[in-house]
């Protein structure tokens, strides 16, 4: 791995060893190659979440999903792109529905509810179809994202989340599984409380029209990569509405059409 691209890793691990937020990432990934083309980029700031996720696999960390983000138009063209991004879920960034989050747990946290989609069936094929999808689907859960960036004052462009593990920080699920055959992904409706005060207004077409075509992406992306989708995994599939920052002591509830709600109750900071 060339040194920049390691140098980009150390700084993100160092960041969420000592939870202080480091530079952005951006400049060290391009220099890595000059006069990249966008995909070659991106590219490389892939292998550089690779490294740290094979990393933290080695330490024991057991991978349990993927994140999707960047499923809002609006956020892909602010950014240039025109595809979403993706990230490592681990067991150990699970927190319980309504639990107490400590606030240390996740570096400059915001929230956003989503759909999580919990597979019963691998995803093998070279191009996915909404029914090897909709097959492969045990059940739809309420989500809420926390996202956390380990770059200061979330100073991001899109080489710099993709490196950041997709800005991932922690995720909470709703515990009552709703199949998909009871839901409209499309027209389900979501807002999202902050002590009973809505923060957050959306529905399922915010995430790239359908949640299923987030996940469809997402599925065939990894195929390509050679590590396909498994039994069991959680994908959180992005956002249905704008994300919100969250401070110590912060209740957000999520509730979305169909699915009920869940809820991330952030401890106050010590």
């Amino acid at each position: 791995m060339h040194a920049a691209l390691l140098q980009a890793a150390e700084r993100l691990h160092q960041a969420q060893l000592t939870g202080q937020p480091c530079a952005p990432l951006r400049e060290l990934i391009a220099s890595a190659q000059a006069d990249l083309p966008q995909q070659a980029a991106i590219d490389l700031a892939y292998a550089v979440q690779r490294h740290n996720n094979q990393r933290a696999i080695a330490d024991g960390r057991r991978p349990v999903g993927h994140k999707i983000g960047l499923t809002s138009r609006v956020v892909q063209q602010q950014l240039g792109v025109e595809q979403p991004d993706f990230g490592q879920l681990f067991a150990d960034m699970a927190r319980g529905d309504g639990q107490p989050i400590a606030w240390t747990d996740t570096l400059q946290p915001k929230v956003e509810a989503e759909i999580a989609l919990i597979l019963e069936h691998d995803l093998t094929h070279e191009r996915h179809t909404v029914a090897d999808l909709i097959r492969a689907t045990a059940f739809a859960l309420p989500a809420i994202e926390i996202v956390g960036s380990r770059i200061a004052n979330w100073d991001i462009r899109l080489l710099d989340t993709i490196a950041d593990n997709a800005s991932s920080g922690l995720f909470v699920l709703g515990s009552r599984p709703v199949p998909l055959a009871t839901l409209d992904l499309v027209r389900c409706g979501m807002h999202m409380t902050l002590r009973g005060e809505p923060v957050s207004v959306g529905a399922g077409a915010a995430c790239m029209d359908n949640p299923l075509n987030a996940a469809l992406w997402l599925a065939d992306t990894q195929v390509r990569l050679g590590q396909p989708l498994r039994a069991g995994d959680v994908l959180l599939t992005g956002a249905l509405g704008p994300m919100v920052v969250a401070r110590p002591g912060d209740s957000f509830t999520a509730h979305i059409q169909g699915l009920g709600s869940v809820t991330a109750a952030f401890a106050a900071a010590h």
